[in-house]
């Protein structure tokens, strides 16, 4: 691995009425893969991005999407380049 590699899981609370719109425009979204989601509304996000200033603005900018509720950080993890963790 060339750079360090944040991953981050989201859960994101949709409009339930709303959830397949909402669902083609995270498709949209680059480094963004959905996971699980459940008929309530509610979907589970990955995201991979080299700095951790992407996943705040990827979370502002599902925040601001159509029909979503809320988009809350539940997991993130940095995987450093290889030869740095000496």
């Amino acid at each position: 691995m060339a750079a360090p590699l944040h991953i981050a899981s989201l859960l994101v609370h949709v409009r339930p009425e709303l959830l397949g719109a909402v669902k083609a425009n995270l498709r949209q979204l680059d480094g963004l893969e959905l996971h699980q989601e459940s008929p309530q509304g509610k979907l589970v996000v990955v995201l991979e991005t080299e700095h951790e200033r992407h996943i705040l603005a990827r979370i502002e900018q599902i925040n601001a999407l159509p029909g979503v509720l809320n988009a809350a950080l539940v997991y993130h993890e940095l995987l450093e380049a290889e030869g740095d963790s000496e």
